[in-house]
Protein backbone atom coordinates (compact mmCIF):
# COMPACT_ATOMS: atom_id res chain seq x y z
CA UNK A 1 0.00 0.00 0.00
CA UNK A 2 1.31 3.50 -0.81
CA UNK A 3 1.12 4.67 2.79
CA UNK A 4 3.57 1.90 3.69
CA UNK A 5 6.20 3.10 1.25
CA UNK A 6 9.22 4.93 2.62
CA UNK A 7 9.91 8.55 1.85
CA UNK A 8 13.65 7.96 1.93
CA UNK A 9 15.84 4.86 1.73
CA UNK A 10 19.59 4.49 2.22
CA UNK A 11 21.14 1.31 0.81
CA UNK A 12 24.27 -0.08 -0.78
CA UNK A 13 26.68 0.77 1.99
CA UNK A 14 27.39 0.20 5.65
CA UNK A 15 25.06 1.35 8.42
CA UNK A 16 26.77 1.75 11.80
CA UNK A 17 23.75 1.91 14.07
CA UNK A 18 25.33 2.41 17.55
CA UNK A 19 22.55 0.02 18.60
CA UNK A 20 24.17 -2.81 20.50
CA UNK A 21 21.33 -5.20 19.66
CA UNK A 22 22.07 -4.72 15.94
CA UNK A 23 25.32 -2.79 15.45
CA UNK A 24 25.53 -3.15 11.65
CA UNK A 25 23.04 -3.13 8.82
CA UNK A 26 22.91 -2.57 5.06
CA UNK A 27 19.92 -0.30 4.60
CA UNK A 28 17.55 2.10 6.36
CA UNK A 29 14.04 3.24 5.47
CA UNK A 30 12.63 6.58 6.64
CA UNK A 31 8.94 7.51 6.73
CA UNK A 32 8.11 11.10 7.69
CA UNK A 33 10.58 12.21 10.34
CA UNK A 34 11.15 8.71 11.76
CA UNK A 35 13.23 5.65 10.98
CA UNK A 36 10.76 3.04 9.75
CA UNK A 37 13.06 0.03 9.32
CA UNK A 38 16.68 -1.04 9.60
CA UNK A 39 17.96 -4.22 7.98
CA UNK A 40 19.39 -5.88 4.92
CA UNK A 41 18.89 -4.56 1.42
CA UNK A 42 16.42 -7.36 0.77
CA UNK A 43 14.42 -6.51 3.89
CA UNK A 44 14.19 -2.81 3.04
CA UNK A 45 13.54 -3.13 -0.70
CA UNK A 46 9.74 -3.67 -0.41
CA UNK A 47 9.42 -0.25 1.24
CA UNK A 48 10.62 1.49 -1.93
CA UNK A 49 7.72 3.04 -3.80
CA UNK A 50 7.37 5.27 -6.86
CA UNK A 51 7.96 8.44 -4.82
CA UNK A 52 10.66 7.09 -2.53
CA UNK A 53 14.00 8.84 -2.73
CA UNK A 54 16.70 6.16 -2.76
CA UNK A 55 20.23 7.20 -1.82
CA UNK A 56 22.85 4.73 -2.99
CA UNK A 57 25.54 4.81 -0.33
CA UNK A 58 27.92 3.17 -2.83
CA UNK A 59 30.00 1.57 -0.09
CA UNK A 60 29.93 4.64 2.12
CA UNK A 61 28.93 4.90 5.78
CA UNK A 62 25.66 5.95 7.42
CA UNK A 63 25.83 6.85 11.12
CA UNK A 64 23.49 8.55 13.58
CA UNK A 65 23.77 12.31 13.38
CA UNK A 66 26.68 13.61 15.43
CA UNK A 67 25.81 15.66 18.52
CA UNK A 68 28.18 18.22 19.99
CA UNK A 69 27.86 18.28 23.78
CA UNK A 70 29.79 21.53 24.31
CA UNK A 71 29.92 24.18 21.60
CA UNK A 72 29.40 27.90 20.94
CA UNK A 73 27.82 28.12 17.47
CA UNK A 74 26.51 31.68 17.67
CA UNK A 75 29.88 33.15 18.63
CA UNK A 76 31.60 30.69 16.28
CA UNK A 77 29.46 31.97 13.44
CA UNK A 78 30.14 35.55 14.47
CA UNK A 79 33.86 34.83 14.45
CA UNK A 80 33.56 33.83 10.81
CA UNK A 81 32.03 37.26 10.14
CA UNK A 82 34.92 39.11 11.84
CA UNK A 83 38.72 38.81 11.77
CA UNK A 84 39.02 35.06 12.22
CA UNK A 85 42.56 33.95 13.09
CA UNK A 86 41.92 30.22 13.43
CA UNK A 87 43.48 29.32 10.09
CA UNK A 88 46.51 31.56 10.65
CA UNK A 89 49.58 30.01 12.23
CA UNK A 90 52.77 31.55 13.57
CA UNK A 91 53.16 35.10 14.77
CA UNK A 92 53.83 36.40 11.26
CA UNK A 93 50.82 34.59 9.82
CA UNK A 94 48.52 35.98 12.52
CA UNK A 95 49.78 39.52 12.01
CA UNK A 96 49.40 39.23 8.24
CA UNK A 97 45.75 38.19 8.63
CA UNK A 98 45.07 41.12 10.96
CA UNK A 99 46.85 43.56 8.63
CA UNK A 100 44.78 42.41 5.65
CA UNK A 101 41.54 42.74 7.63
CA UNK A 102 42.44 46.22 8.89
CA UNK A 103 43.27 47.40 5.38
CA UNK A 104 39.96 46.07 4.05
CA UNK A 105 37.91 47.69 6.79
CA UNK A 106 38.90 51.35 7.23
CA UNK A 107 35.30 52.12 8.22
CA UNK A 108 35.31 50.08 11.44
CA UNK A 109 35.48 51.92 14.75
CA UNK A 110 36.88 48.81 16.47
CA UNK A 111 38.97 45.98 15.06
CA UNK A 112 37.52 42.81 16.54
CA UNK A 113 38.46 39.20 15.90
CA UNK A 114 39.45 36.03 17.69
CA UNK A 115 41.16 32.67 17.44
CA UNK A 116 44.89 33.22 18.00
CA UNK A 117 46.88 30.27 19.24
CA UNK A 118 48.89 30.73 22.44
CA UNK A 119 51.80 28.62 21.20
CA UNK A 120 52.41 31.11 18.38
CA UNK A 121 53.66 33.72 20.86
CA UNK A 122 56.45 33.68 23.47
CA UNK A 123 55.06 32.37 26.77
CA UNK A 124 51.64 32.27 25.14
CA UNK A 125 51.16 36.03 25.56
CA UNK A 126 51.20 38.35 22.51
CA UNK A 127 52.11 42.00 23.02
CA UNK A 128 50.27 45.25 22.34
CA UNK A 129 53.17 46.64 20.28
CA UNK A 130 52.49 44.13 17.48
CA UNK A 131 48.91 45.34 17.24
CA UNK A 132 49.95 48.98 17.61
CA UNK A 133 52.13 48.66 14.51
CA UNK A 134 49.11 47.57 12.45
CA UNK A 135 46.29 49.55 14.04
CA UNK A 136 47.59 52.45 16.16
CA UNK A 137 44.55 54.72 15.91
CA UNK A 138 41.65 52.38 16.65
CA UNK A 139 41.12 49.97 19.54
CA UNK A 140 41.73 46.29 18.75
CA UNK A 141 40.30 43.34 20.67
CA UNK A 142 41.23 39.69 20.02
CA UNK A 143 40.25 36.85 22.38
CA UNK A 144 42.30 33.71 21.86
CA UNK A 145 40.76 30.49 20.59
CA UNK A 146 39.79 29.23 24.04
CA UNK A 147 38.30 32.56 25.12
CA UNK A 148 40.30 32.72 28.36
CA UNK A 149 42.81 35.37 27.28
CA UNK A 150 42.44 38.56 25.26
CA UNK A 151 45.02 40.45 23.20
CA UNK A 152 44.49 44.21 22.92
CA UNK A 153 46.42 47.20 21.63
CA UNK A 154 47.48 50.31 23.52
CA UNK A 155 44.46 52.29 22.36
CA UNK A 156 42.09 49.69 23.85
CA UNK A 157 43.97 49.72 27.15
CA UNK A 158 43.76 53.51 27.27
CA UNK A 159 40.03 53.56 26.60
CA UNK A 160 39.44 50.99 29.34
CA UNK A 161 41.67 52.82 31.82
CA UNK A 162 44.00 49.83 32.26
CA UNK A 163 47.51 50.93 33.19
CA UNK A 164 50.34 50.14 35.58
CA UNK A 165 48.26 51.27 38.55
CA UNK A 166 45.36 48.96 37.73
CA UNK A 167 44.80 46.03 40.05
CA UNK A 168 43.97 42.52 38.89
CA UNK A 169 40.26 41.64 39.20
CA UNK A 170 39.29 38.68 41.40
CA UNK A 171 38.57 36.55 38.33
CA UNK A 172 41.49 37.50 36.11
CA UNK A 173 45.02 38.74 35.67
CA UNK A 174 46.77 41.48 33.67
CA UNK A 175 50.05 40.45 32.04
CA UNK A 176 52.67 43.07 32.88
CA UNK A 177 56.24 44.12 32.21
CA UNK A 178 58.56 44.27 35.24
CA UNK A 179 57.58 47.90 35.82
CA UNK A 180 53.89 46.98 35.97
CA UNK A 181 52.97 48.25 32.50
CA UNK A 182 50.30 46.04 30.85
CA UNK A 183 51.77 44.07 27.97
CA UNK A 184 48.51 43.72 26.04
CA UNK A 185 47.37 40.26 27.18
CA UNK A 186 44.46 40.14 29.63
CA UNK A 187 43.43 36.85 31.21
CA UNK A 188 39.85 35.85 32.09
CA UNK A 189 37.83 38.73 33.63
CA UNK A 190 40.67 41.20 33.16
CA UNK A 191 39.47 41.64 29.58
CA UNK A 192 35.92 42.60 30.57
CA UNK A 193 36.56 46.37 30.89
CA UNK A 194 37.67 46.44 27.25
CA UNK A 195 34.95 44.17 25.94
CA UNK A 196 32.25 46.34 27.52
CA UNK A 197 33.35 49.27 25.36
CA UNK A 198 32.90 47.48 22.02
CA UNK A 199 29.77 48.61 20.15
CA UNK A 200 27.42 45.64 20.47
CA UNK A 201 26.24 43.75 17.37
CA UNK A 202 22.55 43.96 16.63
CA UNK A 203 20.20 41.03 17.10
CA UNK A 204 20.14 40.67 13.31
CA UNK A 205 23.94 40.31 13.38
CA UNK A 206 23.74 37.63 16.06
CA UNK A 207 21.00 35.77 14.19
CA UNK A 208 23.17 35.82 11.09
CA UNK A 209 26.01 34.42 13.20
CA UNK A 210 23.74 31.57 14.28
CA UNK A 211 22.78 30.87 10.66
CA UNK A 212 26.45 30.74 9.65
CA UNK A 213 27.42 28.56 12.61
CA UNK A 214 24.51 26.18 12.11
CA UNK A 215 25.22 25.73 8.40
CA UNK A 216 28.87 25.00 9.12
CA UNK A 217 28.01 22.43 11.78
CA UNK A 218 25.45 20.72 9.56
CA UNK A 219 28.13 20.44 6.87
CA UNK A 220 30.16 18.42 9.39
CA UNK A 221 27.36 15.98 10.12
CA UNK A 222 26.11 17.60 13.33
CA UNK A 223 22.37 17.41 13.93
CA UNK A 224 22.14 18.53 17.58
CA UNK A 225 24.21 20.34 20.14
CA UNK A 226 24.40 21.83 23.61
CA UNK A 227 25.33 25.50 23.50
CA UNK A 228 27.62 25.89 26.50
CA UNK A 229 27.06 29.61 27.14
CA UNK A 230 23.59 31.05 26.59
CA UNK A 231 23.07 34.41 28.26
CA UNK A 232 19.84 36.39 27.93
CA UNK A 233 20.93 37.73 24.54
CA UNK A 234 21.73 34.24 23.27
CA UNK A 235 18.42 32.96 24.58
CA UNK A 236 16.65 35.76 22.72
CA UNK A 237 18.43 34.86 19.47
CA UNK A 238 17.68 31.15 19.81
CA UNK A 239 14.01 31.86 20.56
CA UNK A 240 13.79 34.05 17.48
CA UNK A 241 15.46 31.35 15.36
CA UNK A 242 13.16 28.64 16.72
CA UNK A 243 10.00 30.70 16.24
CA UNK A 244 10.92 31.69 12.68
CA UNK A 245 12.00 28.23 11.52
CA UNK A 246 15.65 29.23 11.12
CA UNK A 247 16.69 26.67 13.73
CA UNK A 248 17.00 23.30 12.01
CA UNK A 249 19.23 21.61 14.61
CA UNK A 250 18.07 20.24 17.96
CA UNK A 251 19.51 22.50 20.65
CA UNK A 252 19.88 22.33 24.40
CA UNK A 253 20.70 25.82 25.69
CA UNK A 254 22.93 25.83 28.77
CA UNK A 255 21.89 29.02 30.55
CA UNK A 256 24.87 31.01 31.81
CA UNK A 257 25.56 31.17 35.55
CA UNK A 258 26.89 34.65 36.29
CA UNK A 259 29.84 34.09 38.59
CA UNK A 260 29.67 37.66 39.89
CA UNK A 261 26.28 36.80 41.42
CA UNK A 262 25.10 34.12 43.82
CA UNK A 263 22.14 31.94 44.65
CA UNK A 264 19.63 34.70 43.96
CA UNK A 265 19.83 33.78 40.26
CA UNK A 266 18.56 30.20 40.75
CA UNK A 267 14.91 31.21 40.62
CA UNK A 268 15.58 33.39 37.57
CA UNK A 269 17.19 30.45 35.76
CA UNK A 270 14.26 28.20 36.63
CA UNK A 271 11.87 30.78 35.14
CA UNK A 272 14.01 31.20 32.01
CA UNK A 273 14.13 27.45 31.53
CA UNK A 274 10.35 27.17 31.80
CA UNK A 275 9.83 29.53 28.88
CA UNK A 276 12.83 28.39 26.84
CA UNK A 277 11.39 25.36 25.05
CA UNK A 278 10.19 26.17 21.53
CA UNK A 279 10.17 23.62 18.72
CA UNK A 280 13.66 22.09 18.59
CA UNK A 281 14.98 24.40 21.31
CA UNK A 282 15.12 23.42 24.96
CA UNK A 283 16.73 25.22 27.91
CA UNK A 284 17.04 22.67 30.68
CA UNK A 285 20.74 23.11 31.48
CA UNK A 286 22.79 25.65 33.45
CA UNK A 287 26.46 26.27 32.67
CA UNK A 288 28.77 26.92 35.62
CA UNK A 289 32.37 27.80 34.78
CA UNK A 290 34.33 26.67 37.80
CA UNK A 291 37.88 27.55 36.71
CA UNK A 292 40.02 28.87 33.87
CA UNK A 293 42.74 27.09 31.85
CA UNK A 294 46.12 25.63 32.70
CA UNK A 295 48.16 27.71 30.27
CA UNK A 296 47.40 30.91 32.18
CA UNK A 297 47.55 29.26 35.62
CA UNK A 298 43.83 29.97 36.12
CA UNK A 299 42.81 26.31 35.97
CA UNK A 300 42.10 25.28 39.58
CA UNK A 301 44.67 22.75 40.83
CA UNK A 302 44.89 20.81 44.09
CA UNK A 303 48.67 21.26 44.24
CA UNK A 304 50.60 24.29 42.98
CA UNK A 305 51.78 24.85 39.45
CA UNK A 306 55.50 24.47 38.85
CA UNK A 307 57.86 27.10 37.51
CA UNK A 308 60.08 26.53 34.48
CA UNK A 309 62.68 24.88 36.71
CA UNK A 310 60.16 22.41 38.11
CA UNK A 311 59.82 24.09 41.50
CA UNK A 312 56.40 24.64 43.13
CA UNK A 313 54.99 28.15 42.85
CA UNK A 314 52.25 29.88 44.83
CA UNK A 315 49.81 29.57 41.93
CA UNK A 316 46.94 27.11 42.26
CA UNK A 317 44.43 28.70 39.86
CA UNK A 318 41.02 30.23 40.46
CA UNK A 319 37.78 28.67 41.66
CA UNK A 320 35.31 31.10 40.14
CA UNK A 321 32.48 29.91 42.39
CA UNK A 322 33.18 29.31 46.06
CA UNK A 323 33.18 25.49 46.35
CA UNK A 324 31.01 25.45 49.48
CA UNK A 325 28.46 27.78 47.90
CA UNK A 326 28.65 25.72 44.71
CA UNK A 327 27.21 22.72 46.55
CA UNK A 328 24.10 24.64 47.57
CA UNK A 329 23.65 26.16 44.09
CA UNK A 330 23.85 22.73 42.47
CA UNK A 331 21.51 21.21 45.04
CA UNK A 332 18.87 23.83 44.27
CA UNK A 333 19.27 23.59 40.50
CA UNK A 334 19.08 19.81 40.64
CA UNK A 335 15.99 19.93 42.86
CA UNK A 336 14.35 22.19 40.27
CA UNK A 337 15.04 19.60 37.56
CA UNK A 338 17.84 21.51 35.84
CA UNK A 339 21.00 19.89 34.55
CA UNK A 340 24.34 21.44 35.58
CA UNK A 341 26.97 21.67 32.85
CA UNK A 342 30.31 22.35 34.54
CA UNK A 343 33.48 23.74 32.99
CA UNK A 344 36.33 22.11 34.91
CA UNK A 345 39.90 21.97 33.60
CA UNK A 346 42.06 21.47 36.71
CA UNK A 347 41.86 18.57 39.14
CA UNK A 348 40.60 20.82 41.96
CA UNK A 349 37.80 22.18 39.78
CA UNK A 350 36.81 18.64 38.77
CA UNK A 351 36.74 17.61 42.44
CA UNK A 352 34.72 20.68 43.42
CA UNK A 353 32.17 19.87 40.71
CA UNK A 354 31.93 16.24 41.81
CA UNK A 355 31.58 17.32 45.45
CA UNK A 356 28.73 19.62 44.46
CA UNK A 357 26.91 16.82 42.65
CA UNK A 358 27.52 14.52 45.64
CA UNK A 359 25.83 17.10 47.88
CA UNK A 360 22.89 17.30 45.48
CA UNK A 361 22.60 13.51 45.34
CA UNK A 362 22.63 13.30 49.13
CA UNK A 363 19.84 15.87 49.38
CA UNK A 364 17.73 15.05 46.32
CA UNK A 365 18.48 11.42 45.54
CA UNK A 366 19.54 10.15 42.10
CA UNK A 367 17.58 12.51 39.87
CA UNK A 368 17.63 12.32 36.07
CA UNK A 369 19.13 15.78 35.58
CA UNK A 370 22.27 14.26 34.00
CA UNK A 371 25.00 16.62 35.23
CA UNK A 372 28.17 16.59 33.16
CA UNK A 373 31.67 17.96 33.52
CA UNK A 374 33.22 19.40 30.38
CA UNK A 375 36.92 19.41 29.49
CA UNK A 376 38.15 17.03 32.24
CA UNK A 377 41.75 17.89 31.38
CA UNK A 378 43.34 16.89 34.70
CA UNK A 379 41.43 14.38 36.82
CA UNK A 380 42.96 13.11 40.04
CA UNK A 381 42.94 9.28 39.97
CA UNK A 382 40.89 9.21 43.18
CA UNK A 383 38.11 11.09 41.38
CA UNK A 384 37.90 8.93 38.23
CA UNK A 385 35.49 6.35 39.75
CA UNK A 386 33.28 9.08 41.21
CA UNK A 387 31.86 9.93 37.77
CA UNK A 388 30.10 6.56 37.56
CA UNK A 389 29.26 6.48 41.27
CA UNK A 390 27.50 9.85 41.05
CA UNK A 391 26.12 9.34 37.53
CA UNK A 392 28.05 12.34 36.19
CA UNK A 393 28.80 12.25 32.48
CA UNK A 394 32.35 13.03 31.33
CA UNK A 395 32.12 15.57 28.52
CA UNK A 396 35.38 15.29 26.57
CA UNK A 397 36.89 17.62 23.99
CA UNK A 398 39.16 15.00 22.40
CA UNK A 399 41.05 17.20 19.94
CA UNK A 400 43.15 18.53 22.82
CA UNK A 401 44.41 15.11 23.96
CA UNK A 402 47.60 15.10 21.93
CA UNK A 403 51.13 16.41 21.75
CA UNK A 404 51.24 19.89 20.25
CA UNK A 405 52.90 23.14 21.21
CA UNK A 406 50.27 24.31 23.67
CA UNK A 407 50.51 20.99 25.50
CA UNK A 408 54.25 20.43 25.29
CA UNK A 409 55.45 23.98 25.90
CA UNK A 410 52.70 25.67 27.93
CA UNK A 411 51.21 22.83 29.98
CA UNK A 412 53.42 19.81 30.69
CA UNK A 413 56.39 21.77 32.14
CA UNK A 414 54.11 23.42 34.71
CA UNK A 415 52.29 20.23 35.74
CA UNK A 416 55.23 17.86 36.10
CA UNK A 417 55.30 14.19 35.08
CA UNK A 418 52.77 12.79 37.56
CA UNK A 419 49.93 15.20 36.82
CA UNK A 420 50.71 15.08 33.11
CA UNK A 421 49.68 11.40 33.21
CA UNK A 422 46.27 12.37 34.62
CA UNK A 423 45.25 14.34 31.54
CA UNK A 424 42.21 13.45 29.43
CA UNK A 425 41.70 9.99 30.98
CA UNK A 426 39.12 8.76 28.47
CA UNK A 427 39.89 5.04 28.74
CA UNK A 428 40.15 5.18 32.53
CA UNK A 429 36.77 6.87 32.77
CA UNK A 430 35.09 4.32 30.50
CA UNK A 431 36.75 1.44 32.34
CA UNK A 432 35.37 2.80 35.62
CA UNK A 433 31.83 2.76 34.21
CA UNK A 434 31.48 6.47 33.40
CA UNK A 435 29.34 7.65 30.52
CA UNK A 436 31.37 9.54 27.92
CA UNK A 437 30.00 12.37 25.78
CA UNK A 438 31.98 14.48 23.34
CA UNK A 439 32.00 18.05 22.11
CA UNK A 440 34.29 20.42 20.29
CA UNK A 441 34.16 23.71 22.21
CA UNK A 442 34.12 25.44 18.80
CA UNK A 443 35.16 28.26 18.26
CA UNK A 444 38.06 27.17 20.52
CA UNK A 445 38.90 24.35 18.11
CA UNK A 446 37.43 22.74 15.02
CA UNK A 447 33.87 21.42 15.28
CA UNK A 448 34.75 18.58 12.87
CA UNK A 449 33.77 15.36 14.70
CA UNK A 450 35.89 13.19 12.41
CA UNK A 451 39.11 15.00 13.32
CA UNK A 452 38.16 14.89 16.99
CA UNK A 453 37.35 11.17 16.81
CA UNK A 454 40.72 10.54 15.17
CA UNK A 455 42.50 12.10 18.15
CA UNK A 456 40.35 10.16 20.61
CA UNK A 457 41.37 6.94 18.83
CA UNK A 458 45.03 7.72 18.15
CA UNK A 459 45.93 10.49 20.65
CA UNK A 460 47.82 12.19 17.80
CA UNK A 461 46.96 15.51 16.16
CA UNK A 462 45.78 15.06 12.52
CA UNK A 463 48.29 17.61 11.25
CA UNK A 464 51.23 15.66 12.75
CA UNK A 465 50.27 12.01 12.42
CA UNK A 466 53.86 10.80 12.75
CA UNK A 467 54.15 12.28 16.24
CA UNK A 468 54.32 10.25 19.43
CA UNK A 469 50.85 9.43 20.82
CA UNK A 470 49.92 11.30 23.97
CA UNK A 471 49.23 8.86 26.82
CA UNK A 472 48.30 6.04 24.42
CA UNK A 473 46.83 3.89 27.21
CA UNK A 474 43.91 6.35 27.28
CA UNK A 475 42.97 5.75 23.62
CA UNK A 476 39.44 4.73 22.63
CA UNK A 477 38.31 2.36 19.93
CA UNK A 478 36.63 3.89 16.89
CA UNK A 479 33.27 2.44 17.93
CA UNK A 480 33.60 3.92 21.43
CA UNK A 481 34.48 7.36 20.06
CA UNK A 482 31.60 7.33 17.57
CA UNK A 483 29.21 6.28 20.35
CA UNK A 484 30.43 9.14 22.55
CA UNK A 485 29.75 11.64 19.73
CA UNK A 486 26.29 10.22 19.05
CA UNK A 487 24.51 8.33 21.84
CA UNK A 488 26.75 9.74 24.60
CA UNK A 489 26.09 13.35 23.65
CA UNK A 490 22.42 12.55 23.02
CA UNK A 491 22.26 11.36 26.63
CA UNK A 492 23.51 14.64 28.10
CA UNK A 493 21.15 16.48 25.74
CA UNK A 494 18.20 14.37 27.01
CA UNK A 495 17.69 13.20 23.43
CA UNK A 496 18.78 9.58 23.72
CA UNK A 497 15.20 8.27 23.74
CA UNK A 498 14.70 9.81 20.27
CA UNK A 499 18.15 10.04 18.69
CA UNK A 500 21.75 8.83 19.00
CA UNK A 501 21.22 5.41 17.41
CA UNK A 502 19.71 4.13 14.17
CA UNK A 503 16.67 2.14 15.33
CA UNK A 504 13.09 1.87 14.11
CA UNK A 505 10.92 4.52 15.72
CA UNK A 506 13.69 6.99 16.41
CA UNK A 507 13.99 10.33 14.66
CA UNK A 508 15.77 10.17 11.32
CA UNK A 509 18.77 12.30 12.31
CA UNK A 510 21.43 10.77 10.08
CA UNK A 511 24.86 11.50 8.61
CA UNK A 512 26.46 10.09 5.45
CA UNK A 513 30.28 9.84 5.42
CA UNK A 514 32.27 9.39 2.21
CA UNK A 515 33.92 6.12 3.35
CA UNK A 516 33.39 3.26 5.72
CA UNK A 517 35.61 4.46 8.57
CA UNK A 518 35.72 0.90 9.96
CA UNK A 519 37.20 -0.60 6.77
CA UNK A 520 40.88 -1.52 6.82
CA UNK A 521 41.57 0.65 3.76
CA UNK A 522 39.58 3.69 4.95
CA UNK A 523 42.65 5.86 5.58
CA UNK A 524 42.91 8.38 8.42
CA UNK A 525 39.61 9.01 10.18
CA UNK A 526 40.01 12.79 10.01
CA UNK A 527 40.33 12.66 6.22
CA UNK A 528 36.76 11.45 5.99
CA UNK A 529 34.20 13.90 4.67
CA UNK A 530 30.52 14.32 5.38
CA UNK A 531 28.38 14.12 2.25
CA UNK A 532 24.94 14.66 3.75
CA UNK A 533 23.19 15.48 7.01
CA UNK A 534 19.52 14.82 7.70
CA UNK A 535 17.44 16.10 10.64
CA UNK A 536 14.05 14.46 10.98
CA UNK A 537 14.42 12.94 7.53
CA UNK A 538 15.01 16.34 5.89
CA UNK A 539 18.33 17.21 4.30
CA UNK A 540 20.01 20.16 6.03
CA UNK A 541 23.26 19.64 4.13
CA UNK A 542 24.06 17.80 0.90
CA UNK A 543 27.31 17.62 -1.00
CA UNK A 544 27.03 17.60 -4.79
CA UNK A 545 28.85 14.25 -4.91
CA UNK A 546 26.22 12.44 -2.81
CA UNK A 547 24.39 11.15 -5.86
CA UNK A 548 20.74 10.35 -6.22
Amino acid sequence: MPEQFADLVFSGGTVHTVDRTRPRADAVAVRGDRIAAVGSTEEIEPSIGPKTRVIDLAGRLLVPGFQDAHVHPISGGMDRRQCDLRESRGRDGVLATIRDYVERHPELEWIVGSGWYMADFPNGTPRREDLDAIVPDRPAFFPNRDGHSTWVNTRALELAGIDAASTDPPDGRIERDPDGTPTGTLHEGAGDPVEKLIPPPTDDDWLDGLRIGQAYMHSLGITAWQDAIVDEKGERIYRRAAESGVLTARVEAALWWERSRGGEQVDELVDRSARGSIGRLRANSVKIMQDGVLETYTGAMIDPYLDRDGRPTEKRGISFVDPIELREHVRRLDAAGLQVHFHAIGDRAVREALDAVAAARAANGMTDTRPHIAHIQVVHPHDVPRFAQLSVAANAQPLWACHEAQMDELTIPFLGPERTRWQYPFRSLLRSGARLAMGSDWGVSTPNPLEEIEVAVNRVYPESRAAEPFLPDERLTLAEAVEAFTLGSAFVNHLDDETGTIEPGKLADLTVIDRDLFALDAGPIGDGRVLATFVGGQAVFEDSTLGA
